[in-house]
């Protein structure tokens, strides 16, 4: 199985200015989240930035990175925007890995990429883990899947309703796409349940390109969107 690691990462944060180059022990979260994607199985490893400072930084520790637009609107364009200026095939598998996750298991990496390796008939492949706590937080998203594995809706909102905590998955943004659904998806118009629930995701279910999830069964830590999470992470790493 061959596929690419694209590393969306924009400088401009609106809790957390310039995030990607935040220092956690002497070294850039994007080094982390980078060295991380390079331990995967992943053929090549990509940064896509909108800035200088970012590509210098990833270019000073040895990293590839490309500079791409600054009108795009979510890393997932960003990520397509690699994917064509590389030429990848339409049947390439590329997994978007977030710019703000230091901790992502590489091993997390491998496992949704080889989903999307293995069901043909989808076109994106995304993780979940099983929770029981922050289930009312809609800073952690739910998903719902049915029998076959596939994403029958994402949601900030407490799904499925139930009176027992062990139905409940939390989604973890983490992407492989095969890139003519990658194509398609970044050119749909936006749909009404995204702009609902502020979830780029269920563009794609809105336009009828089918998502697996795969339940992973080990702890995959959340990424860094606050001051607070970037604490968090800072008492994780030595």
């Amino acid at each position: 199985m061959s596929f690419f690691v694209v590393i969306p990462a924009r400088y401009d944060s609106r809790r957390l200015p310039g995030k990607p180059l935040v220092d956690i022990a002497g070294i850039p979260m994007i080094q982390y989240v980078y060295e991380s994607a390079k331990k995967s199985s992943a053929e090549d490893v990509i940064v896509a930035t909108d800035d200088s400072r970012i590509l210098e930084a990833v270019e000073k520790f040895g990293g590839k990175a490309l500079l791409t637009s600054k009108d795009h609107r979510s890393g997932t364009e960003r990520v397509q925007e690699v994917a064509n200026q590389l030429d990848f095939s339409l049947n390439d598998i590329v997994v978007n890995v977030q710019g703000d996750e230091p901790l992502i298991p590489p091993a997390a990496i491998d496992i949704v990429a080889a989903a999307l390796n293995e069901k043909k008939e989808f076109g994106i492949a995304t993780l979940c883990e099983s929770a029981t706590e922050g289930i009312e937080n809609p800073n952690i998203v739910k998903v719902v899947m049915n029998s076959f594995g596939e994403a029958l809706y994402f949601s900030r909102s407490p799904i499925p309703y139930s009176t027992n905590s062990n139905n409940y998955f939390r989604h973890i943004g983490l992407y492989a796409y095969r890139v003519d659904a990658l194509n398609q998806f970044v050119n749909f118009p936006a749909s009404m349940c995204e702009d609902s629930e502020n979830l780029e995701q269920l563009k794609a279910l809105d336009f009828g390109l089918k998502i697996h999830v795969t339940v992973c069964d080990f702890n995959i830590p959340p990424g860094v969107d606050t001051p607070t999470d970037l604490n968090a992470v800072r008492a994780l790493i030595p």
